[in-house]
């Protein structure tokens, strides 16, 4: 492996028109003249060339790591960019697909799925077990998509080696309307200085990565007229009011929405007294259950008689694993953290919520919420362990500060949107309106969805939810595509997902150019 340093200083304002009399080396990126202004921040540029074998063919490509600096319109420099782009050698790179992919949180690294599914490397994990010590193993990914596009894994403000710098703050990047133009404009720039205007162009987000993706799909469209081959929602957190409405004021939609999500654990866990031989079938028992008795019991409140709230609280325990008592005693309403909590409580343990296949121990059997993750402590120390190795030892980088996988920006997220054709911001975001806008100004555009049954962040039946919501008209509902995972949140971690994942995303760029 060749591993080439360079400290580049990039002052390229972004702008709408390309100029096209640059010629470029098939393969290879370039970067803007130098700024002659002293006080410009470096952007860390490192090149490295490798190989890997995907589905028997051999697959050569520069591996580019590090920063970009992205400027405001007056042409100041405003961020670090970080970003790690894959491109195939020798490719013609003029009609050659991209990908730009990237994480959630708000405040996640793209490193999940970077070591997870999509790029030349894979975090070795066992599934359903604690991956919690070493030696840690990564693996050439036969599943990665960079055989079908070149790919550029990003990390927005306040993850990995991103962040503000001159006069920008953290705030002015830190919200859903601020997130979606900042990336926006790093995917232009990007493009700009890579020669890749002509590429089809596809976009992935997964989580809160999909509330960020509906809205770059509007934004570079309707801002920049990039319009895209495609977007890839995987596990997608759209929209607060339906999927993300649990424990939220008087949001009832949403505690109807994560009801087979419950059920679908309590069935994993053999939780249940009687359990259904047909998954599929039991699921859709639940949800109709979900949206008729359920929600029109809420949507009643105080109005509801003792007798109509004692038989469902009755369905409610019979589907969940648990009890008519807990759930009349929660007021028929339970968030994801006490579901976890109680489902295993007699059994000392907790599921997990961003798989709800995990489980292990709890600390406190008494407790109403989950004290901590069983997913997340059973598999990060082994993403966080193989991606900083392979950072370092293969892409050479050397960096003045720590890859922050997890800013917890949430904290201070700036949660209202401005919706496409109004001009004041709602205090509840729904990007799945501004991805049906970008549908139907742009026909070719196609979505993909990719979601598991087993998650309990995002919900599968939230997931319908938003789609079903969707403004679009019945000849362009077709555009949007869901698969759906016998696994959780990342889904990627499950082998057999793992190998469906691929299969579902090649098919989906192989058809949408």
């Amino acid at each position: 492996m060749k591993t080439i340093k360079a400290f580049l200083i990039i002052c390229l304002v972004i702008s709408p028109v390309l100029a096209g009399s640059t010629a470029l080396a098939e393969g290879e990126e370039i970067s803007a003249p130098p700024s002659a202004d002293p006080a410009e921040p470096e952007a860390m540029v490192f090149i490295s060339e490798h190989g890997i074998q995907i589905d028997g063919e051999q697959l050569n490509y520069t591996a580019t790591a590090g920063t970009l600096i992205l400027h405001d319109e007056e042409g100041k420099a405003i961020a670090e960019f970080g970003y790690t782009s894959y491109v195939k050698k020798g490719a013609n790179t003029a009609v050659r697909p991209i990908m730009f992919a990237w994480n959630g949180g708000p405040g996640s690294a793209s490193m999940w799925l970077h070591m997870g599914v999509l790029g030349p490397q894979l975090a070795v994990v066992e599934d359903l077990k604690v991956n919690g010590k070493g030696p840690f193993r990564r693996i050439d990914n036969p599943y990665s998509i960079i055989d079908r596009v070149d790919l550029v894994m990003v990390d927005p403000v306040g993850t990995g080696y991103s962040r503000a710098v001159g006069e920008a703050e953290g705030k002015d990047f830190w919200g859903v309307d601020n997130d979606i133009r900042s990336v926006s404009d790093f995917i232009v720039q990007y493009i700009t200085d890579n020669g890749r205007w002509t590429s089809p162009k596809f976009i992935l987000g997964e989580s809160y990565g999909g509330m960020r993706a509906g809205g770059v799909s509007y934004d570079l469209l309707t801002r920049h007229n990039v319009g895209l081959n495609g977007v890839v929602l995987v596990s997608p957190y759209m929209d607060v009011a339906g999927g993300g409405g649990v424990g939220v004021a008087n949001m009832v939609v949403g505690y109807t929405m994560t009801l087979s999500g419950y059920a679908a654990t309590a069935w994993f866990h053999d939780a249940l007294d009687s359990k259904p031989a047909d998954f599929q079938a039991f699921l859709a028992e639940v949800d109709a259950f979900a949206i008729g008795e359920y929600l029109s019991l809420l949507v009643k409140g105080a109005r509801a008689s003792a007798a109509e709230r004692q038989a469902v609280a009755e369905k409610l325990g019979a589907y969940t694993g648990t009890s008519a008592e807990y759930w009349l005693a929660a007021n028929l309403r339970v968030k994801e953290g006490q579901f976890v909590q109680e489902l295993l409580r007699q059994r000392g343990q907790l599921a997990g919520r961003i798989d709800s296949r995990f489980s292990n121990y709890t600390t406190n059997a008494l407790s109403e919420d989950m004290p901590f993750d069983p997913y997340m402590s059973s598999v990060g120390p082994t993403f966080v362990a193989t991606f900083n190795d392979y950072y370092k030892r293969d892409l050479g980088v050397v960096m003045d500060r720590e890859y922050v996988v997890s800013g917890h920006l949430y904290q201070e997220w700036d949660r209202s949107h401005v919706d496409p054709g109004n001009s004041y911001p709602s205090p509840v975001a729904d990007t799945g309106i501004d991805l049906a806008h970008a549908i139907i100004r742009n026909p070719d555009m196609k979505v993909l969805v990719q979601q598991g049954y087993f998650d309990l962040a995002t919900p599968y039946r939230a997931t319908e939810y938003f789609i079903d919501q969707m403004p679009l008209p019945d000849s362009l509902r077709s555009n949007v595509t869901m698969k759906y995972y016998e696994a959780g949140h990342m889904m990627y971690v499950h082998p057999p997902s793992l190998l469906k994942f691929r299969a579902d995303l090649t098919a989906f760029v192989d058809s949408s150019q």
